[in-house]
This record gives structure tokens, C-alpha cells and sequence, in this order.
């Protein structure tokens, strides 16, 4: 119950942000996920990557949905045989699909999560806390700095459908339901 009003304070913090910023008495318009794919896809090549994990008392199950400049979706699906906390499990999505791209050699990436803490921790919003925190933090912040230019985004969960769908299908093991999407079994 508790993630679940956390994610819902998330959301309404996304959709009504504390404060506005005034530009010589004009509004800062924030773009949304779709103007900032669409802008990218008209200069150099970048990639959006969208990002979702979650945990529960079978293990952890995490969703990406990689797109490319041309608009191709590369989806995936990861269930760790570990224990792994919420937060955990975003940062092994992050870690996995940044090593994905990295492969593939994108050297832009637009990265897209709706998870405020690990968004916050990596944009240095938050302090990680814990030693665990602190390694996943560190070996994120040393991945990107592998890439010419990486943007981490904050966006609302139902913005996240793709990535998610995909953890949800794994959490309930409808593996035929993932038809030709692979899923990966982390140990």
C-alpha cells in the first residue's frame, strides 16, 4: 500500500510541480517526453530509452523499451532471482540497458524512468544513502560518463507504459504473452 502512495505523490508532484520558473516575466515551458523524442530525432542521433523495474515477494522484474532515431522499438524483460528493493532493481534496469546501448553504440541517449529517487539521486537531486545505493550510483554515473551525452528524465508512471507493461507481464509469468520479447533471468 505504501508504494502505491508513493508512486501516486510521484505522479501528482510530476503533474504539479512545486514551482513555476519565470523568464523575464514569461512562462518556462518544460517539454513533454514526446516534443524532446521528436527534437532529438531531427538533430543528431539519440536514442530514448524508457526504463521501469518493480519488486515483490516472487523476486524483481524489470521492463526497457530502447527506440531508436528512426522510431524502431527494441523491448526487454529482466526477472532477478534475487531479493532487490524497488529502488534496487531501477538502478539493475538502468545498469543492464545502459551496457545494452553502449553495445549498440549509441552515443546519445535520452533516458526516460519514473522513479524520482534513482532520477534524482543520478541528476544529483538526492543523496544516495546506504553503501548498496552508493555502489549502483557510482557504477550508473561511470557507464554514462561512456556516452557522449546521456539526459535523464523524470516522467509520470502512465508515461512509462511501454517498460512497464513489459516488468508486469514477467511479474505474473506470462512468458507467452512476451511472445518474440526477450527476457533475461538475472542471478
Amino acid at each position: 500500500m505504501t508504494a502505491i502512495k508513493g508512486q501516486a505523490l510521484a505522479d501528482f508532484v510530476l503533474e504539479f510541480p512545486p514551482h513555476q520558473e519565470v523568464e523575464q516575466g514569461a512562462l518556462v515551458v518544460i517539454p513533454s517526453v514526446e516534443e524532446v523524442v521528436m527534437e532529438n530525432q531531427n538533430s543528431a542521433p539519440w536514442w530514448s530509452l524508457f526504463v521501469d523495474g518493480a519488486s515483490n515477494g516472487d523476486g524483481a522484474e524489470a521492463g526497457i523499451e530502447l527506440i531508436s532515431p528512426e522510431s524502431h522499438k527494441i523491448r526487454r524483460a529482466t526477472h532477478l532471482a534475487f531479493h532487490a528493493t524497488n529502488t534496487d532493481v531501477e538502478y539493475e534496469a538502468l545498469i543492464n540497458d545502459l551496457k545494452l546501448t553502449l553495445e549498440m553504440k549509441v552515443e546519445n541517449l535520452n533516458v526516460f524512468s519514473d522513479s524520482m529517487i534513482v532520477v534524482y539521486q543520478i541528476n544529483r537531486g538526492y543523496q544516495a544513502k546506504g553503501p548498496r545505493t552508493e555502489l549502483y550510483l557510482k557504477c550508473v554515473q561511470r557507464i554514462i560518463a561512456r556516452f557522449n551525452e546521456v539526459r535523464l528524465e523524470l516522467i509520470p508512471h502512465r508515461k512509462n507504459e511501454g517498460a512497464d507493461e513489459l516488468a508486469k507481464l514477467v511479474s505474473r509469468r506470462e512468458a507467452t504473452l512476451l511472445g518474440v520479447v526477450p527476457l533475461d533471468i538475472q542471478r
